[in-house]
């Protein structure tokens, strides 16, 4: 997939010649205009300054001057990174109240460096402790698939932004699902990179130790190029891993060949809709995969992970939940306040077996390069559901959405989650997952899924 709906496809019209820049914000603006009132994807639209950014970008060309790999292509951002005249919300009520921000977030610089375009800030689950794409105070974004159904999330106005047309290129952020459950529910690719290889500066937090920053795009290339944009050092961040910068759009064309590819068993075998499971299967067959690995104490990993998430979270926002309480969404409040009573010792054996479950998993990738396992235990749901029906068992919707997400995200692997059409319906997607640092394993594996017409981001009617 390479055409003018792609970020890869404008990049190179605008280096040609053959679309302006400024004519591709218009038609990303006339699309927001047109289509996102019934999605609610956008929260702000910033069209004063990307009508003044694609003068620029034109005006480099005209001056017969590189205008970046990203050159003209409008993309838009989770409202939890800064963006510089407006107060970074990150889908709260209390934070739209604070001063705007005076620069924007490190990852908004990089891509704006390669030329792209900001077009505006996207609606997410507030304070991104969210898997459905809900927010009680500017309305849950919408699946453009069935504007009935949720977007996932926490960066469901991420993912329905891309699925939806709107614009070809997003940025998310993932804690424990956030990226990959919206680019499952609505149909996008989308990378959670390895756990400290992008910057963070900029963007409001929800769990330091957990946090990652990432894209999603309506293809592979589209990863790969944005990835390239944002990495390298930034001293602006004090968690983010030193580590060189390893381009991998130049190698997406290599494929899966000669790679060990697994598929996960076990916890990711069961717990889900059988089309789940068939979506794993239709990826492991076209890669000619037939190995099975088992993760170890996957389910722990997960019980392990809402411990921390639910400690952080809390004492990141305890003055907050003691001054204003009610301002809060009554369901992420009530979710920090249980955080508060969680006892020291408990995240202290959680973070425990976290360096025992990582010294366990990283073992797996002697023997195999890359994992694929479902991504969501389901299709998306409607909104407002607040349970479903796993395995016969009804249970609680929003936090059993990341069953199969959070046991990875938990120690920091870098995942492509992989759009596959399996049964009609809705979309579903599928993760594939790398060692440590080996995003460029992932998004090869996830390219020759796409290349083989297995993975599609679906057009939304």
């Amino acid at each position: 997939m390479n055409g003018p709906e792609t970020a890869a496809g404008i990049a190179a019209a605008v280096a040609a010649g053959r679309l302006t820049a400024a004519a591709s914000v218009e038609s990303a603006l006339a699309r927001i205009a047109a289509i996102d009132p019934g999605v609610n994807a956008f929260t702000d639209v910033t069209a004063a300054r990307a009508r003044a950014r694609a003068a620029e970008i034109d005006a480099q060309c005209a001056a017969g001057r590189a205008p970046g790999p990203l050159a003209g292509v409008p993309f838009a951002v989770k409202n939890l990174f800064d963006v510089e005249g407006l107060p970074t919300r990150a889908g709260s009520k209390i934070n739209r109240e604070r001063e705007p921000a005076a620069r924007d977030g490190a990852l908004v610089r990089r891509l704006e460096e390669a030329g792209a375009i900001l077009v505006g800030a996207l609606n997410m689950g507030e304070y991104a402790y969210d898997f459905t794409g809900e927010n009680v105070h500017d309305g849950p974004s919408r699946n453009p698939h069935d504007r009935e159904r949720m977007t996932g999330g926490s960066s469901g106005g991420s993912g329905a932004a891309v699925a939806a047309g709107l614009v070809p290129l997003t940025l998310g952020s993932d804690t424990n699902g956030s990226i990959r459950v919206p680019s499952a529910f609505c149909g996008t690719f989308g990378l959670k990179p390895t756990f400290g290889r992008l910057s963070r500066a900029g963007s409001f937090p929800f769990v330091a130790s957990f946090d990652h920053l990432g894209p999603l795009a309506r293809s592979v290339a589209d990863l790969g190029l944005a990835y390239d944009a944002m990495q390298g050092a930034d001293p602006d961040d004090p968690w983010q891993a030193p580590r060189p910068v390893e381009p991998v759009a130049g190698g997406l064309a290599q494929g899966a060949s000669g790679l060990r590819i697994a598929v996960a068993g076990g916890y990711f075998a069961r717990g889900g809709e059988p089309d789940c499971f068939a979506a794993v299967r239709l990826a492991a067959e076209a890669l000619g995969a037939t190995r099975s690995v088992e993760i170890p104490e996957a389910a722990r990993a997960r019980a392990a992970a809402f411990i921390i998430t639910a400690a952080e979270a809390a004492g990141l926002h305890l003055e907050r939940l003691r001054e204003r309480p009610a301002d809060y969404d009554p369901a992420v409040r009530d979710r920090l306040i249980a955080g508060t009573t969680i006892p020291a010792a408990w995240v202290h054996r959680a973070q425990r077996f976290r360096s025992w479950y990582a010294k366990r998993v990283l073992t797996l990738f002697d023997e195999v390069d890359v994992i694929l396992a479902p991504c969501t235990p389901c299709r998306a749901l409607r909104i407002g559901q607040a349970t479903m029906e796993l395995d016969g068992v009804t249970v609680p919707a929003r936090p059993n959405i990341g069953v199969f997400t959070q046991p990875i995200s938990f120690i920091g692997l870098p995942v492509v989650a992989v759009p596959v059409r399996v049964g009609g319906g809705l979309p579903l997607a599928v993760q594939v997952i790398a060692a440590p640092w080996r995003e460029n394993l992932a998004l090869r594996v996830a390219g020759a899924l796409e290349a083989a017409g297995v993975a599609v981001a679906p057009v939304a009617a």
